[in-house]
Parts: C-alpha cells; structure tokens; sequence
C-alpha cells in the first residue's frame, strides 16, 4: 500500500468524496477525502500525498484562495474541479497554479487519465530542475521575496506580477546560467500535458522582461538562446533557506 501514489480530495459534497475515494481506491491510488480547507491543512501536515483534487466551489475559503496557498509553499500537483467549465475559470485556476482542471460533470474515465498525466509529467522533470527552497533571491538590484510574492525594483519601488508573471521569475531566478527550452518552463509552471493555449510562454517571457525594463534586442537579464530557448543571465543571490 505504501507504494501507491496518495490522493487528497478536497471536497464539500459528500457524494462526490464517497464517489470519488472509492473509484480511486478500486483504479490503484490511496485517497483520503475532506471537506474544506481547515481540514485539508491537517490531512496535508499528517501525511504526505502526491495529488491534490480540489473543488473551486467550497463554503468559506475557496478552491482558487486554497490553490494560490498550496502553490506558493510547495510543488504538490493540483487538479481542480469545478461546476464552471468555461475558459476564463480554467484560464484563472491555472494562473493560481493548478495543474489541470475539469468541469464538473466528468467522466470518471477522463479524471483518471488526466490524473496519471499530472503525476507523470510531475515526475518527468529531470533532477537538476529542482530547485532548493528559499525566502527570496536578490540579482542586479532587484529582490523577489518567494514568502510574499512581491518583486521589488532597485529603487524600492514595489513592481506588481500577475500570479504567472510571479512564478515564471522565480523559475529564472532559481536556475540561473541554465538554458531552459520551452517545455522545460511549461512544464516547471503548470507540470501537466501541454494544451494549445499554452504555447503562450514566448509571451509571458516578454511581459516579464518589460516587467523588469529588460529589452529583448539587448537582454541583460533574460536572454534568448536561439533555437533552445531563455536563459537568465544575472548573478543571483539565495537567501532565506526554509527548507
């Protein structure tokens, strides 16, 4: 039992947990069942799971507020679900930093497979992309605090991220000098099968380097490296170890 990957489901409806425990269980997975984010704390400081099944619609704290807390202390993958099935919640859901996401309702069938999709592409990334956990990373004048998610300019003037625009700088900051190719970064970002809309890393690269006054034709932070992808080129600084 112990070698069987461990699900937590985050759900407030009964049914769906019974439901979704039991269809798990008999497909290969150990799964435990809540019902909202207190308890969901508690299941994840008492055992170590591989995969979160998160409801956007929950009483108090929602899905999205839990997904943005689980993102921004650890890597655990996130599929969430939700009785919203148009774009521009799944679009929101994986700029909070869920994995995947799946309208309710769904076929059974379709919830196992994107399942062993998230868990193997987690799980493809080669080792030295893992990156060491940190409080924050200073390079040429600029701090990004990972606690807090702020970025701040030489000047200490605060510069605002969106959540994806946040992440993408903390993937460059902790692997500095390292060419990373397009699927490595979508990869770091969402950790799932890469779908159309997501061919949209050359933009979010763009946005930050404006972000960050970085002109492409004369990157001095993130370079392109023709034909492989973006590297950043600046010395940074890791401090802050919460490991």
């Amino acid at each position: 039992m112990d070698t069987l990957d461990h699900l937590l489901v985050v759900d407030d409806d009964r049914d769906i947990r019974e439901l979704l425990t039991d269809y798990l269980t008999r497909n290969g997975f150990r799964a435990t069942a809540v019902a909202d984010g207190r308890a969901m704390r508690e299941a994840l400081a008492a055992h170590a799971f591989d995969l979160v099944i998160l409801d956007v619609m929950l009483p108090g704290e929602d899905g999205l507020t839990l997904c943005r807390e689980l993102r921004a202390r650890s890597n655990l993958p996130i599929l969430m679900l939700t009785a919203r099935g148009d774009d521009l919640d799944r679009i929101v859901g994986l700029e909070m930093g869920a994995d995947d996401y799946l309208p309710k309702p769904f076929n059974p069938r379709e919830l196992l497979a994107r399942i062993k999709a998230v868990l193997r592409r987690a799980r493809a990334l080669p080792d030295n992309l893992s990156a060491p956990s940190h409080s924050y990373a200073r390079f040429d004048g600029w701090e990004l605090n990972f606690d807090t998610r702020t970025l701040t300019d030489p000047a200490g003037v605060a510069v605002e991220l969106s959540g994806a625009e946040f992440r993408l700088l903390k993937i460059f900051v902790e692997r500095p000098h390292r060419v990373l190719n397009r699927d490595q970064l979508m990869d770091l970002l969402h950790g799932r099968d890469t779908e159309p809309f997501d061919r949209s890393i050359d933009v979010q690269v763009s946005r930050l380097r404006q972000r960050l006054g970085d002109d492409a034709r004369e990157a001095r932070l993130i370079k392109t490296v023709r034909g492989e992808g973006y590297v950043f080129t600046a010395p940074v600084s890791l401090a802050g170890d919460t490991a």
